[in-house]
């Protein structure tokens, strides 16, 4: 069965504070009649540092849409690799081992994808198969793991690459003064993760089951209305309380599956703002300590959309895993509203464990690239 391996994971130099964002707020939206709200709001993320593709003073400026989608595809040339050699690494394989590459974005334009250069640049055989896609959102990151799983499904011996490549603060935009708008600009994050899915071996979440689910009529709650100036954020005031309805859409998959949802092992999920996990926490009826993974990234590095649920994921290798078949829930949540749900047990392949530890460099692409 299909085996989601150890992620790699890289954010970028350029690190800003949450007291360095409430002041910048304060000195740009002086006169902003809800300033007080949208600082309260902010401070109230829990997100205490992200990091940024360019230093803060840039993102601050709007080039152009041109400028800066020019300047994502060259970001993302010059970092995907290290991460994707990583996360090969990790899992024991190498690009001719790949036979399918889910590349997963939301906050730049490529055509080709970028699925096309990295096949071009790093020895992918030519006969790769490609799955960019680029308008799920935050949930994205779940919506690739569940691809890869179907695609080891459908051949069997197959191996699948996910990457996902978010640079948030290139959607940043100065005359949105909206209260969402101000809250996205203290929430968001930029960063990069790649991980494996093996057909055969490998140590990690042995995939089991996927769904999806979407909310009816909430299309318009999180979207971009793109414009000349580029894609402008909306996140509508109701998006926080989107656990209600998606709860039992979790509930109801493990159900299917023969599984509690209440009583896992371990949790992966996306964390949209701290109002997510806490609610996951009450309808789910378990621990907030179950979402630590979560909320470690959320804090450490802000929203960084598709890439959250593979960051999160990363952290419970670092502490060391999981006991043999313990069973867990992965879900990623973005625009529709939807879901993208994955259950799975945790597997300990000794071999695929020995060659990745002799590889391993200690550093888990934690170095800022």
């Amino acid at each position: 069965m299909a085996t989601l391996c150890k992620p790699a994971v890289s954010v970028p130099e350029h690190v800003i504070t949450v007291e360095e964002t409430l002041e910048l707020a304060r000195t740009l939206h002086a006169g902003h009649p809800q300033l007080p709200l949208a600082l309260r709001l902010i401070a109230n993320t829990g997100v205490r540092t992200r990091h940024l593709v360019q230093p803060i003073e840039e993102t601050l400026r709007h080039p152009g849409f041109e400028d800066r989608n020019r300047l994502y595809e060259a970001e993302a040339k010059a970092r995907v690799p290290a991460v994707v050699r990583q996360a090969l690494d990790n899992a024991g394989l190498c690009a001719a081992d790949i036979d399918v590459i889910i590349y997963v974005s939301c906050t730049g334009f490529m055509m080709p994808s970028m699925t096309a250069w990295l096949i071009n640049t790093m020895g992918f055989p030519g006969d790769t198969r490609q799955i960019p896609i680029a308008q799920l959102g935050c949930a994205a990151g779940g919506a690739a793991i569940n691809r890869a799983h179907d695609f080891c499904t459908a051949y069997p011996d197959a191996n699948a690459l996910i990457v996902a490549c978010e640079f948030c603060s290139l959607c940043y935009q100065p005359t949105d003064l909206g209260i969402g708008s101000l809250l996205s600009n203290g929430l968001f994050g930029d960063g990069i993760a790649a991980a494996v899915v093996r057909g055969h071996g490998g140590t990690g979440i042995t995939l089991e089951r996927n769904g999806s689910h979407l909310v009816p009529a909430t299309e318009d709650w999180i979207s971009y209305d793109v414009r000349a100036t580029g894609f402008h954020f909306l996140l509508d005031k109701r998006v926080p309380t989107t656990m209600e309805p998606l709860a039992p859409a979790l509930k109801d998959l493990a159900a299917d599956h023969g599984w509690n949802a209440s009583d896992l092992d371990f949790y992966i999920v996306h964390a949209g703002g701290p109002r997510i996990l806490d609610d996951l926490s009450t309808f789910l009826h378990v621990p907030p300590e179950a979402f630590r993974f979560s909320r470690a990234t959320l804090t450490e590095r802000g929203n960084i959309a598709s890439a959250v649920v593979l960051d999160a994921l990363r952290r419970l290798f670092e502490e060391g895993g999981a006991h043999e078949s313990a069973r867990g829930l992965i879900a990623g949540f973005g625009p529709g509203i939807t879901a993208e749900i994955s259950l799975g047990r945790w597997t300990h392949d000794a071999s695929a464990a020995a060659r990745v530890g002799a590889r391993d460099t200690g550093d888990d692409m934690e170095a800022l690239v």
